[in-house]
């Protein structure tokens, strides 16, 4: 199946913007606080479909400063068991986690309930000073069941993901920093700076390295060493790793010769 051409994609809740090497998403319903409903998630769909084709790095961010404030209570209100079985969000979430590139979330402002899992399933996360990120579905009567009720332990250990979880706490942003949920507080002006910045850096990496080295850590426990062999088996054989090396140890040489004339001067 060919993959979507995001330029020619009619887009109702998302702006998307491709370049060379990333995709940004900006998430746009600035009326609802940028919440996440069908239409999102469905849009959502069609950029992974794209990103999965043609690998790139994703930056997600929202409009009017603020990332998400949460999935749309409207819809949420109206959905039954059959909709929570479906996982329209959590299906959404999984797939931007498995993207073959990493996903930076650009956070401001409220990032709450799925707008907060969906920052949990990116592999960056860098905010501002006015982020509050946090899981309240326990005061609505539901639980977290788009990915925080067991990504956030990972992130920040079982204590603070329970105080989260259940009793409603939501992060400043010096407390997410300091619990490494973000590792980054820039002003809001800069964030979208600081984000691109991030995806130049993963940019000067080996895009095949970048890959696999994502996919083997994102493996479960008992797939290593195995996996990791495997994996530095076919990173052995690529051309990338000759070229690379083999510049590293051209410039090493240049470094040399370098400070033999100055030695002799």
């Amino acid at each position: 199946m060919a993959a979507p051409d995001l330029a020619n994609e009619h887009f109702g809740t998302l702006l998307v913007e491709e370049r060379d090497d990333r995709v940004v998403v900006l998430l746009n319903r600035p009326e609802v606080r940028n919440a996440i409903d069908q239409q999102m998630v469905d849009e959502l769909h069609t950029v992974c479909a794209a990103l999965e084709q043609n690998p790139k790095v994703l930056i997600i961010a929202g409009v009017d400063g603020v990332f998400a404030s949460g999935a749309d209570i409207a819809q949420l209100r109206e959905r039954r068991r059959d909709d929570a079985l479906q996982g329209i969000n959590s299906t959404i979430f999984v797939r931007i986690a498995k993207l073959p590139m990493p996903v930076i979330a650009a956070l401001d402002g409220y990032c709450l309930g799925g707008g907060a899992e969906l920052a949990y399933a990116a592999d960056f996360r860098i905010g501002t000073p006015s982020v509050r990120i946090g899981n309240p579905e326990t005061g609505l009567g539901i639980l977290a069941a788009a990915g925080a009720s067991w990504r956030l332990k990972e992130l920040v250990g079982e204590p603070l993901a329970k105080q989260i979880l259940l009793a409603g706490l939501v992060l400043r942003a010096e407390d997410a920093l300091a619990a490494n949920l973000i590792t980054e507080i820039h002003e809001a002006p800069e964030l979208m700076d600081a984000a691109h910045n991030l995806a130049d850096r993963i940019g000067r990496q080996d895009p095949l390295a970048v890959r696999i080295t994502k996919s083997v850590f994102h493996s479960p426990a008992e797939a290593h060493p195995l996996i990791d062999q495997l994996a530095q088996g076919i990173l052995f054989e690529s051309q990338a790793k000759f070229d690379r090396m083999q510049a590293f140890l051209d410039k090493k040489t240049g470094e040399k010769k370098l400070d033999k004339k100055t030695e002799k001067k």
